[in-house]
């Protein structure tokens, strides 16, 4: 079987006609064109904004509200004490080595470090908050917290 530039088609049934609306009777989408009768969407130029439920209370209003969202909160950017296991030994960890290397993603309002996992090595970790685990385990294993004014 040869096959030419000029006898390539797609498969049966990959491309289908489209629905071509208010061209006569014959087209069967003719007279009101899948609008349906008469009411406010089958008009030319009926817009609704998202959510509107044709003067029905909508559900956005209906449902109850609850909480609120604290707009002063501080967003920080984690990273935990097994992360840090990659560092040499004296090594200095600061928040622009971390970016650097792709353990965190952007800076936030700082950076804490948690204490999950174990700190092998002796390392002088800078950061805007340290929480009381990765205190102990940092000193326990010879190294320093710095922390650094928020």
């Amino acid at each position: 079987m040869n096959i030419h530039i000029g006898t390539l088609h797609p498969p049966r049934g990959a491309h289908k006609r489209r629905k071509r609306i208010g061209m006569g009777m014959g087209s069967g989408h003719g007279k009101t064109a899948t609008r349906g009768s008469k009411g406010q969407r089958s008009r030319a130029g009926a817009r609704m904004r998202p959510g509107f439920e044709g003067g029905q209370m909508p559900l956005q209003r209906r449902v109850p509200k609850r909480g609120f969202t604290n707009i002063f909160k501080k967003h920080y950017a984690l990273v935990n004490l097994k992360d840090l296991a990659a560092f040499k030994p004296e090594e200095k960890v600061t928040p622009e080595l971390l970016l650097e290397k792709g353990l965190i993603r952007k800076l936030g309002d700082g950076l804490k470090v948690l204490g999950d996992g174990e700190l092998q090595a002796p390392l002088t970790i800078s950061a805007h908050h340290f929480s009381k685990p990765a205190l102990e385990k940092i000193q326990k294993a010879g190294g320093t917290a710095e922390v650094l004014p928020t």
